[in-house]
């Protein structure tokens, strides 16, 4: 597993923000989602930085939640649960209220939480051969 769930590369006036997970399509956990949150904060309140790329290593953008983590989750308490729904919400709204422009670049992958990564994104720039489907339950 990668040390640093997040890496974020500053090229200019751009940052990027890499999911560096690519050995679980960078699906997210706690821990992705906190780093997110925590790198997106920086970025908003640089000044010298104008825009953000969101991208991922590997073969997938994101593969949403980290079935690890979810079957950790089943665990949990009632408290528990809200606290990480809240921080999951909380990664979206921060990307979605982000001052600067946000560009995600997608590749490969981008499945159900991973779509709303996109989603929550200003614009999307996809390969030909990215796939993106929303959660599950959006179909019932």
């Amino acid at each position: 597993m990668s040390d640093t769930p997040i890496e974020v590369v500053r090229q200019g006036r751009v940052a990027t923000v890499w999911l560096n997970r690519p050995e679980v399509h960078n699906a997210f956990d706690e821990h992705l989602i906190a780093s997110l949150i925590s790198a997106l904060h920086q970025i908003d309140s640089d000044p010298s930085v104008r825009v953000l790329v969101l991208a991922g290593r590997g073969k997938s953008f994101c593969a949403g939640g980290d079935l690890a983590w979810m079957r950790r989750m089943a665990s949990y308490s009632h408290a528990e649960n809200l606290q990480d729904a809240g921080a999951l919400a909380k990664m979206y709204r921060t990307l979605a209220q982000l001052s600067k422009p946000s560009i995600a670049r997608v590749h490969g992958a981008a499945l159900g939480g991973g779509a709303g990564l996109v989603a929550a994104c200003d614009m999307a720039l996809a390969t030909p051969l990215a796939s993106l489907a929303p959660p599950k339950s959006a179909w019932d």
